[in-house]
Formats: C-alpha cells, sequence, structure tokens
C-alpha cells in the first residue's frame, strides 16, 4: 500500500557503558567498569570526609551518582584505590567527576592512568564536549588534553550553584546525612 510503512522489529546494541570490562597494568593495578566490584563504602567515606568538591554527601546521593554514571574504579590486588565517574549522553558530551585515588597509593602515575583509561573508553569517542572541574589538578588535566576554556566557549555556559548543606542538609561527622 502507498504510504504505508513496513515496522521492523530492532534489537539494540549492547549498551558499551553498561557492559564491565577490565585493564590489568604490568605494575599490578587494574582499572574496571564493572560497577558491581565497586566499593561503595568506601568511595561514599572518600567523597564525603576527604573531597573538597564532595564534602557532606549523603551515601544515597552517591548511590543515585553510580548508578547513573559510567564508573571506574582502581584497583591493587583486588581492593579498590581509586575511582573516577562520567555522566554522558554517549553522543555529544561528558562530564568527568569524582576522580580520586587514596593517599596511599599517589605519587605512581595512577590518577593519569585512570583518566586515560576513561579517555580511551569506547562509549565516550567522538564527543564534542568533555568537561571536569578541578581546584587542583589544573596541571594533570592539561597533561591529559583538557584545557581552560576560551572566554567565548565559557561565556556559553551558565550553570546553578547550591550550596551542599542547601541540598543534602547539614552533615554529620562522619559524612553522613543529618536529616
Amino acid at each position: 500500500m502507498r504510504g504505508r510503512r513496513e515496522l521492523v522489529a530492532t534489537t539494540d546494541p549492547p549498551d558499551p557503558l553498561r557492559q564491565g570490562s577490565t585493564n590489568l597494568g604490568t605494575d599490578g593495578y587494574e582499572i574496571s567498569t564493572d560497577a558491581t566490584r565497586l566499593d561503595r563504602v568506601m568511595i561514599h567515606r572518600f567523597l564525603s570526609q576527604e573531597a573538597y568538591w564532595a564534602r557532606g554527601v549523603p551515601r544515597a546521593v552517591v548511590e543515585r551518582a553510580i548508578s547513573n554514571s559510567l564508573v571506574f574504579g582502581l584497583y591493587a590486588s583486588g581492593e579498590q584505590v581509586g575511582f573516577a565517574r562520567v555522566v554522558t549522553d554517549q553522543a555529544t558530551f561528558a562530564w568527568l567527576a569524582d576522580v580520586f585515588v587514596l593517599p596511599e597509593h599517589r605519587g605512581r602515575g595512577l590518577g593519569k592512568r585512570l583518566v586515560r583509561e576513561v579517555l580511551a573508553h569506547p562509549g565516550l569517542q567522538g564527543l564534542r564536549w568533555f568537561l571536569l572541574g578541578t581546584a587542583d589538578a589544573h596541571g594533570l588535566y592539561r597533561q591529559l588534553g583538557f584545557d581552560p576554556l576560551s572566554p567565548e566557549r565559557a561565556s556559553r555556559l551558565l550553570g546553578i550553584w547550591r550550596e551542599p548543606t542547601e541540598v543534602y542538609g547539614p552533615a554529620t561527622a562522619d559524612g553522613g546525612d543529618a536529616r
């Protein structure tokens, strides 16, 4: 019939962002995108107590962030010692967030290796925007291709900022949620 479209059943290809992959380096450190391996207690403790950008963040917020991100765990002998996550639409935009290596494993180039692994991930290729925010690691990120936005590009970005206590409520001494 004229004007009639045939409907064809399709199956979406596997989501490269949700498939766990592992990269074991010659130094014994391993990077994995398998979210089931994450030590969520350690991640929350570090973010809520150590990270200047997330101090006081409630556990439920960390859990929700992990669930809605592409995650990268850094492991030494099976124990998680670092973390990074990416928020992305897999087509045009990505935001690198919550990158850290535990203090006792720093000074070995692991942060740089972790971010390189993020940037090489197949689901993050061909994006127009790959952004991050940092107060103290500009040198590291410049080595990996990140640069401050030009005034013209920066002027295109707008944001809404809320103080953590406004969003999460007052934090407890252990970094938990006092509400």
